[in-house]
């Protein structure tokens, strides 16, 4: 492809309209993907020396190999499909919404004759009227629950009033949650009303329905029917503490998202409050990848372009931070795809501002918490494999791998392997092995032939790989460990050395010395025992590595043990497999009646023939 694609010459190609351009690197990955009002102009642009593009970009310019462009008939088109590039290549060099989440709306099927309130998990174009999205199930749920209670509306999928009085009225009808539509025991102008209700409800009218239920609290209270009482009691009770989770933030009444950002070295968080019918309904924060050197206006644009490509409600107005590149083609956009006007906006003075400032206050809080999270989390991990490296003198470990042998005996020799990177299980190397070579219980022998066929199929996987010129790692016996654990101490480590010595291999092996009660006691390398501190990160980490490749071992030991419990003495016989095995249980019950059973009551089976039949027969009796 280097030789082919002539940089220089392809940049005096480039057109003068808009589009989206395409980075490659020398192994064709794409690597960026941009879009520009001038392709000529943008382009080139990446190719020009000192323009102050910033370490990040300079980075990247370097692994360019070749480029591609699409042209569009506008900006906005190219803005289009930026995103879908973007989200479906996930280049390195793209700063990337790491979060993909789905927000759950409420649903109201007005269209139907008899409308429900729904869950609802996407936003679609059909004659339901939707609220949200909210950022937590949980609460949607008991608001739709609690909607139902209030209203008696129904919750079932009968088709009314087609269905209507075809069934029997359901338990909601019963425990006074549901009129019962579908017994004709309401009208249809009459549920109208009820959903009309409800309607108010979602779009924060709640004083209607407090001063309904206070009355009707009363009115049962009077009538000495204080069961129906408290049911009110406990309904008007539900509906103030919504009312008093809701916070209003905007008299103008308008649907609003308020976004801004805190970013640390290569870290950054947004923060989202959503404001609906000028009332803030909840917040969420996203992380951002490949942020590392990126401006902040690039994020926030970066933010608002991934986000609302994939989110089914756009509001009327967002409010940011700070001001983003291309604000007029945004715009333009977020209007196409809402169907109305969007704008927008960066507030400066008044409670506006303030609201973006607590914004970025609470993406600080968490980008602080995540940070500490992550330094705790390393401390496990990286900070464990760099204490147990420096333990031992070794200057760069990362992969490290353990092995255990299992049995009962001497029966079913098994043995594991589980890998370890940085510290975390990398599960996808982990292999099994059923040893081939050893009958009876010498661990030893079995650890000798665990590790002469892991190393032995690894050396095979580089060679064909080389000499392809692949230069991917494939297969998790591809990759040599820096580190060699052994489940014991001198005896398992110099199997491993034997091992490695007469395949020519250079790694470094450490024993795990066990006490008198079988707990790691320290560690043994090049012919010493070496001490670790039992509180440290590292012991912890080399306990969970042992105990990880001890259970490993056993539950595949287990697995083998249950599959030769199941194996039937009818396996034995020739011609009859598992199909055949298993019509002769289902017609006899008991291998004791298949032994009783002359050759005509066995022929008598579906899927056995008269030859199989008398082969069942003299098995069985010449065995007596």
């Amino acid at each position: 492809m280097e030789q082919m694609f002539d940089i220089q010459e392809e940049l005096k190609k480039l057109p003068n309209c808009p589009g989206v351009y395409i980075m490659h690197d020398d192994k064709d990955n794409i690597i960026y993907v941009g879009k520009a009002i001038n392709l000529h102009n943008r382009v080139r642009s990446y190719f020009r020396k000192n323009i102050g593009r910033g370490p990040q970009i300079d980075k990247m310019v370097t692994l360019i190999s070749r480029f591609e462009y699409i042209i569009t008939d506008s900006e906005l088109e190219a803005l289009v499909l930026e995103n879908n590039l973007i989200k479906e290549h996930s280049p390195k060099y793209n700063t990337m919404l790491k979060d993909d989440k789905t927000y759950p709306y409420i649903k109201v099927t007005i269209g139907e004759a008899y409308p429900r309130v729904l869950f609802s998990r996407q936003m679609k174009k059909d004659r339901s009227r939707y609220f949200g999205p909210y950022t937590s199930a949980a609460a949607v749920k008991d608001t739709i629950d609690l909607i139902n209670k209030l209203y008696q509306l129904r919750t079932c999928n009968r088709n009314l009033p087609k269905d209507c009085g075809n069934d029997r009225a359901c338990l909601n009808y019963h425990i006074k949650q549901c009129i019962a539509p579908c017994q004709g025991n309401i009208s249809q102008e009459q549920y109208q009303e009820q959903i009309r209700k409800a309607l108010d409800f979602l779009n924060g009218s709640y004083q209607n329905t407090l001063k309904e239920l206070e009355q009707k609290m009363q009115e049962a209270a009077e009538k000495l029917e204080f069961e129906e009482a408290a049911r009110y009691r406990d309904l008007h009770n539900s509906v103030k503490q919504i009312a008093s989770k809701q916070k209003i933030t905007d008299s103008d009444g308008e649907d609003k998202d308020i976004i801004a950002l805190a970013a640390e070295e290569k870290d950054a968080v947004v923060q989202v409050f959503f404001v609906r019918g000028g009332k803030l309904i909840g917040r969420e924060h996203f992380y951002m990848t490949h942020v590392s050197e990126t401006p902040r206006k690039q994020i926030l644009l970066d933010f608002v372009k991934q986000f609302y490509a994939g989110t089914p409600f756009i509001p009327r107005e967002l409010m940011l931070q700070e001001e983003i590149e291309d604000r007029e083609v945004i715009e333009q956009w977020l209007t196409k795809r809402r169907g109305a006007r969007v704008y927008i906006k960066v507030p400066k003075i008044g409670s506006k501002e303030k609201l973006v400032e607590l914004a970025a206050k609470n993406a600080a809080l968490v980008l602080s918490q995540d940070k500490e999270r992550i330094r705790r989390e390393e401390g496990r991990t990286i900070g464990a494999v760099k204490e147990i490296a420096g333990l031992l003198g070794l200057e760069d470990v990362s992969r490290m791998e353990a092995y255990d042998i299992s049995n009962i005996s001497g029966f079913a020799n098994v043995g594991s392997m589980v890998v370890y990177e940085k510290g975390k299980p990398k599960r996808s190397d982990y292999r099994k092995f059923r040893i081939k070579t050893v009958s009876g219980p010498d661990d030893y022998a079995c650890m000798k032939e665990v590790l002469t066929r892991r190393f032995l199929h690894g050396m095979e996987e580089q060679k064909v790989f080389k000499e392809k010129e692949l230069e991917k790692e494939f297969g998790s016996f591809t990759k040599f460990p820096d580190l060699l654990l052994m489940d014991g101490g001198k005896g398992q480590v110099n199997i491993a050395l034997q091992v490695l010595g007469e395949l020519h291999l250079d790694i470094p092996v450490c024993g795990m010395v066990k006490d008198d009660n079988h707990n790691t006691r320290g560690l043994y390398f090049n012919n010493e025992e070496i001490k670790i501190d039992r509180n440290s990160e590292g012991f912890k980490l080399i306990t969970r590595i042992q105990d990880e490749a001890h259970r490993f071992a056993i539950e595949y030991h287990r697995s083998l043990r249950s599959k030769a419990q199941v194996k039937s003495v009818l396996d034995e016989i020739p011609g009859v497999g598992p199909s055949r095995r298993k019509a002769l249980m289902r017609r006899f019950k008991s291998i004791e009646e298949v032994k009783n059973a002359d050759v005509a009551a066995l022929a008598g089976v579906d899927e056995i023939p008269e030859n199989v039949a008398r082969g069942i027969y003299d098995f069985f009796h010449k065995e007596q």
